[in-house]
């Protein structure tokens, strides 16, 4: 039998191809977190592709909170490598931005409320729920984590202390797209500490049994956390 037609073997796109670049040329060049990467358009000349395919790759980095891109100033490391376990396919990141717009609306329609009922019906075992998720959260965050489990655990406190079956029910059906939107939002620079913040002012509203002051805490932290880098990028051909 002829093997003219045997399996070809998988063409890596070209901002995989720009990513493997890239991670070399940090890693060979010494670059630490601060330093800045050369602009879009002189990696485009150097390793002859377009800038459509280097955008892509920067976009990867960027979601995977490895690089900052500053509007008209560049992109500097995070880290002190490009290294990651993981380079999503566009494909995956087309789908994760088409559903995040619904995942974002569904969180604050249901945790802003189940902060409002939260202040009003919490326990003392519930606030300590919340303040032991936002000392794991603070103590990862020191030693450069991203404090996503305890972003988690304090989400969880705040529905447990409401104490409505039905609306914990409804958040364990979305569960899934809520912690990718949690861990999309901690990768952006400088969010965890922010994201920290903001969830202590909700606990203070918590504790100080104000529905509303709880409510619009919440409401003012989704929104924050509705600010991602993949949203607002438009992706291109890659070739």
């Amino acid at each position: 039998m002829s093997d003219a037609l045997r399996p070809m073997a998988a063409r890596p796109r070209l901002y995989e191809q720009v990513l493997d670049r890239l991670r070399a040329y940090v890693a060979e060049g010494g670059l630490r977190a601060g330093d800045r990467l050369p602009t879009e358009r002189e990696l485009a000349n150097r390793l002859g592709v377009s800038r459509a395919s280097v955008k892509q790759a920067i976009v990867v980095l960027e979601v995977q909170g490895l690089v900052e891109a500053r509007h008209g100033g560049g992109t500097y490391l995070m880290r002190d490598s490009l290294d990651s376990d993981v380079v999503e396919p566009v494909e995956r990141l087309v789908e994760r931005k088409k559903r995040l717009p619904d995942v974002l609306d569904a969180r604050e329609a249901l945790e802003t409320k189940l902060a409002e009922l939260a202040a009003e019906r919490r326990t003392d075992a519930d606030l300590a729920a919340m303040r032991a998720a936002l000392d794991r959260m603070a103590e990862d965050i020191a030693v450069g984590g991203l404090g996503i489990e305890g972003d988690r655990l304090f989400h969880s406190a705040v529905t447990e202390a409401a104490h409505s079956a039905l609306l914990a029910a409804f958040m364990r059906e979305i569960d899934e797209p809520v912690a990718e939107s949690r861990t999309e939002s901690l990768r952006q620079p400088r969010r965890p500490g922010r994201s920290l913040a903001q969830h202590r002012a909700i606990l203070e509203a918590v504790e100080a049994g104000n529905g509303r002051a709880a409510a619009t805490a919440m409401r003012r932290h989704v929104r924050s956390v509705a600010k991602v880098r993949l949203l607002e990028w438009e992706p291109e051909d890659s070739a």
